[in-house]
C-alpha cells in the first residue's frame, strides 16, 4: 500500500519497538485505548491483545478500508477523522474511564496534536485523559521534556509540563520505519496530572496567553517580551522584583513555579493584558 507523503506517513515496522510502546502504556486490559494514526495497523495488532478496546483515529481513506477489513468491530473501532477534531471527552464518557492514548504522530502536526491533548485533558464532567505514549521527531521530544535553562526549553515545554510530567523513553533510527524518515524518532510518556491548582492558577487560558507573551521572542529578556506585549516598564519591574526574578533573565531560564508567581502578581495588579 503506497504512502502519502503529505500526510506524514512513516510506518513503524520494528516489532521490538512496537512491543516496548505497548508495554509503556502499562496494564490497559480494562481500558479503551485511543490510537492516533494507526496506519497499516502494526501497532494496532499488538494493542488488541492488551487493551479492552482500541479506538483508532485515521485520516487516510485507503487505510480506513484496510483497517476495517482486518480488525473486528468488537475489538477495534476505526474512526475516519482528523484527530484535531476528535472529541476525547465524549470517548471518555462512553468508555466510562480516563483514556490512555498511543500513537506514532505525523511530524508535520506533532505540536498541534500535543496542544489538542493538553486542551482535552479534562472536561466540565471531570478528567478525560490519563496517560499518553507518543512517538515523534527526536528534536520535538527534546523540547517537550526539556528542563528550565536548557537549550531546548521553551513554550512547548512549559505548556506540556503544565498538564503533567513528561519522560523520554527511547529513540529509534530512521530504519525502524517505512519509508525511513530523515530524522530519528523518540517515544515519550506523558502522564496527565495538571499542576494548575498546585501553582495557584485559576484560569489556565489566561496563564497560557501569558506564557506565549513571555516566550514571544527567544533572544529578548522576559521583561522586554512583556513590555512588547503591553505591560508597562514599572509594572513589569515591580512584578519581577516581587517574584524574586532577575530583571535580565530570559523566559527559557524560568520554571513553571516562577512563571506562575509572576503571573499572579501581574494579574493581581488588574492589568488589561491579563483580563479574562
Amino acid at each position: 500500500m503506497p504512502t502519502k507523503p503529505k500526510l506524514g506517513q512513516n510506518f513503524l515496522h520494528d516489532p521490538h519497538a512496537i512491543q516496548r510502546i505497548v508495554a509503556a502504556l502499562g496494564d490497559c486490559s480494562r481500558e479503551t485505548v485511543i490510537e492516533i494514526g494507526p496506519g497499516r495497523g502494526a501497532l494496532t495488532r499488538v494493542l488488541v491483545a492488551h487493551a479492552a478496546h482500541v479506538l483508532a483515529i485515521e485520516l487516510d481513506d485507503a487505510l480506513i478500508a484496510h483497517l476495517r477489513a482486518e480488525f473486528p468491530a468488537n475489538q477495534v473501532t476505526v474512526v475516519h477523522q482528523d484527530v484535531l477534531g476528535f472529541d476525547f471527552a465524549a470517548a471518555s464518557a462512553q468508555a466510562g474511564h480516563r483514556l490512555a492514548v498511543v500513537g506514532n504522530l505525523p511530524y508535520y502536526i506533532t505540536s498541534p496534536i500535543l496542544l489538542k491533548l493538553a486542551a482535552s485533558h479534562s472536561s466540565p464532567n471531570g478528567p478525560v485523559l490519563d496517560r499518553a505514549v507518543l512517538m515523534m521527531q527526536r528534536e520535538v521530544a527534546d523540547r517537550v521534556a526539556a528542563e528550565p535553562g536548557s537549550r531546548d526549553y521553551g513554550l512547548l515545554s512549559v505548556t506540556a509540563q503544565l498538564y503533567g510530567p513528561v519522560e523520554k523513553l527511547f529513540t529509534l533510527p530512521p530504519g525502524a520505519f517505512s519509508p525511513p524518515p530523515q530524522v530519528h524518532s523518540t517515544v515519550i510518556r506523558w502522564r496527565f496530572a495538571p499542576r494548575s491548582s498546585a501553582l495557584g492558577i485559576d484560569n489556565a487560558d489566561t496563564f497560557q496567553a501569558f506564557l506565549r507573551q513571555a516566550f514571544a521572542q527567544k533572544r529578548k529578556t522576559l521583561a522586554n517580551n512583556l513590555r512588547a506585549a503591553g505591560f508597562s516598564t514599572p509594572d513589569t519591574s515591580r512584578a519581577l522584583a516581587a517574584a524574586g526574578i532577575d530583571p535580565q533573565i530570559r523566559a527559557e531560564a524560568l520554571s513553571l513555579e516562577s512563571f506562575a508567581a509572576m503571573w499572579k502578581i501581574l494579574r493581581g495588579a488588574d492589568l488589561p493584558s491579563l483580563q479574562e
